[in-house]
């Protein structure tokens, strides 16, 4: 049975990536995507991201299969304040890309609990927390890293 709430949960955040990345790419036409969603940070405490684990997550997304995911987060040996600008805009787009992915999913937890199914719906938000969540979590912190690059060049 947890097997199958865990197929599940990996299947529905799967697609999750796909719905936020729609939704995103229509947000990004708004005054709000450019005033507001560009300058979301969550946790600004290094120390508060460490106690979370967002260090080893950033080891994993780095070693494992997930690096090939989005190839246009990199970085090359020699790059300007233009590259890293538009590094910065592309981890914006991936951190929102997965924030209405992680909502998206959350719709699923609510009626998961509201049915009283809540082993099904704390799977389903624990897959969504590790694939969304954290995902999202990482590319703020590595936005703060390239904002003090820039603000040094």
């Amino acid at each position: 049975m947890i097997g199958k709430y865990l197929s599940f949960s990996f299947s529905i955040v799967f697609i999750s990536w796909i719905v936020g990345m729609v939704i995103n790419f229509y947000l990004k036409k708004t005054a709000f995507y450019n005033k507001k969603l560009t300058s979301l940070n969550f946790i600004r405490s290094e120390r508060m991201n460490r106690i979370l684990g967002i260090g080893v997550f950033k080891w994993i997304v780095k070693n494992t299969f997930f690096r090939f995911f989005n190839q246009k987060i990199k970085l090359s040996g020699r790059f300007d304040k233009a590259d890293l600008v538009a590094l910065r805009n592309e981890m914006t787009s991936s951190e929102i890309d997965h924030l209405i992915a992680l909502v998206f999913v959350m719709v699923f937890v609510v009626i998961k609990v509201i049915k009283g199914d809540f082993l099904f719906g704390g799977i389903i938000m624990g897959v969504n927390i590790i694939m969304n969540l954290y995902p999202s979590l990482l590319q703020q912190e590595n936005k703060r890293r390239i904002d003090r690059l820039m603000g040094r060049m």
